[in-house]
């Protein structure tokens, strides 16, 4: 069987290391894309359409999730099968762009450092978790590596972000929805309204998961996955 083309968008404060517990290299040729250079969805939908080939299966978390959507209305000809995880298709509301501009100037601040530890980790991940040694140095080395200027420029990208509910019924490509039950990020009401208005979509609800579910779970998330590239992927 000929590998599936597959690109895989971090959310944000997130690199390569979101996605690399996954068991997906024997069914798929991997590329994951850095998600920080453009300062609006569109610019960075962009970039990652730049990089990929003609046509490949994209899946993307959070922010990743958002851009895989703006690629669904740049260029949908282009993606084989799309899957949303943790995924917001809400416009910003006022309250988040007052808390994402004070994080902004937290870290022009110098407090860039303190974001992830005392503001965004007590959120990321299911309770449970939050004294996971190894699971926290991951989550603060992938926010390090991002830095200051490529999460500034994410939060912008939020902030602007328009409104993708009208693009979900025009997605035709087959379609997964993947979310932690326990994500209060982006809650599984999010993830329902996704499956509910793109027409060739279905939902899974990995249990004993925050925001950051192919961290939390990758076991779970792997094989749900690999399903969605072998089940449904045809040359």
């Amino acid at each position: 069987m000929q590998k599936v083309p597959l690109i895989l968008l971090p959310g944000t404060l997130c690199d390569e290391r979101l996605w690399e517990s996954l068991k997906l290299s024997d069914l798929a040729d991997v590329k994951v894309c850095d998600v920080s250079k453009a300062d609006t969805i569109e610019g960075m939908a962009k970039s990652v359409l730049k990089e990929a080939p003609d046509r490949f299966a994209l899946a993307g978390l959070s922010l990743g999730g958002i851009i895989s959507l703006e690629i669904m209305r740049i260029a949908p000809e282009r993606v084989l099968k799309l899957a949303l995880l943790d995924t917001n298709p809400y416009p910003p509301q006022p309250e988040q762009i007052s808390g994402w501009e004070r994080l902004i100037e937290m870290a022009d601040n110098g407090l860039f450092l303190d974001i992830t530890h005392n503001h965004l980790l007590p959120v990321l991940i299911h309770p449970d978790r939050r004294n996971d040694e190894a699971l926290v140095s991951t989550i603060i080395e992938m926010a390090e590596k991002v830095g200051k200027a490529g999460y500034i420029n994410q939060l912008k990208a939020v902030m602007t972000r328009s409104d993708q509910r009208p693009i979900l019924s025009s997605i035709e490509c087959p379609t997964m929805i993947l979310t932690g039950k326990e994500d209060v990020v982006c809650p599984v009401h999010m993830s329902e309204f996704l499956q509910e208005n793109i027409r060739e979509a279905r939902l899974e609800i990995v249990n004993h998961s925050g925001h950051l579910s192919t961290l939390e779970q990758p076991e779970k998330v792997s094989a749900l996955l690999r399903a969605w590239l072998w089940n449904e992927y045809a040359l």
